[in-house]
């Protein structure tokens, strides 16, 4: 058994699904989230920055003594992942690329897998290259979806809302008529949209949550290493963000579905 927490990190709101996803899990586990809404969004920005800013945010998480990490953005695994794991290789990082790349793989009926993430995480190329390691032969594609995380940060998630639906209807149309069967929603912002997506999508189509399947990867491996919490104790929650606090925590609350509370805005995650 291992009480230390477990330290979670995004960009900005959208890891709160993965704490979502966490919390429903293992209600018993104690962590701490930083999300550096300073810096936000990733998804526009230089692999090279975005490694920097992943590295900080991990350096920030590991003061607080944590036993894993959890990268919950897909930008930072997509371009940091190794360089976060060379870091810190005495504790576990986990990230969605993999997790969900499996979980793709297996449910798709097809092999034509869709991908819809930030322009970084496409440019990378990380999705198909995961995919295809797993199943070769799978033909994926990938749509870089910009306008998604500000209208979702701004509130408009309502599958009836105009602005997000004229921009699924940009987006999703090419995964279409590729005739994907399965579609990974490679960012953690995107299930507060999943209802929109899986009606302009059908019902012939399995939506991947990247921040579940991570929880999930991550909970197998602290079991495999017996450094799961103790389930009689229910966990302890901490949550930083780098600017914009009382912004974050109004916003997150719908990301978690409660309440958020004793959000401590810092620079800690700067060197």
């Amino acid at each position: 058994m291992d009480s230390r927490p477990i330290g979670i990190f995004d960009s900005g709101l959208g890891g709160l699904t993965a704490v979502r996803a966490l919390v429903q899990a293992a209600p018993w586990e104690n962590f701490v989230f930083f999300g550096d809404t300073k810096n936000a969004p990733y998804g526009d920005r230089t692999a090279e920055d975005i490694r920097a800013l992943s590295r900080r945010s991990a350096r920030f998480l590991r003061r607080h003594g944590v036993k894993a990490l959890l990268v919950a953005c897909n930008t930072s695994t997509t371009n940091a992942l190794p360089q976060l794991e060379q870091d810190n290789g005495d504790v576990p990082v986990m990230g969605p690329l993999e997790p969900s790349a499996a979980a793709a793989a297996a449910a798709s009926r097809t092999g034509r897998i869709g991908v819809i993430a930030t322009a970084a995480t496409v440019r990378s190329g990380a999705y198909e290259q995961a995919v295809r390691r797993i199943r070769p032969g799978a033909a994926v594609t990938a749509v870089a979806c910009p306008r998604l995380v500000p209208l979702i940060e701004a509130g408009r998630v309502s599958p009836e809302d105009p602005a997000l639906l004229e921009a699924l209807g940009e987006y999703l149309p090419p995964l279409a008529e590729a005739g994907v069967d399965t579609l990974i929603l490679g960012c953690t912002h995107y299930p507060l949209v999943r209802t929109a997506i899986g009606r302009i999508m059908g019902p012939g189509t399995t939506l991947i949550d990247a921040g579940a399947a991570s929880v999930g990867a991550l909970l197998e491996a602290l079991e495999a290493a017996d450094a799961l919490g103790d389930k009689k104790t229910a966990g302890t929650r901490q949550f930083y963000c780098s600017a914009r606090r009382k912004e974050f925590a109004a916003n997150g609350s719908a990301f978690l579905g409660w309440p958020m509370e004793n959000v401590t805005e810092t620079d800690a995650g700067e060197d």
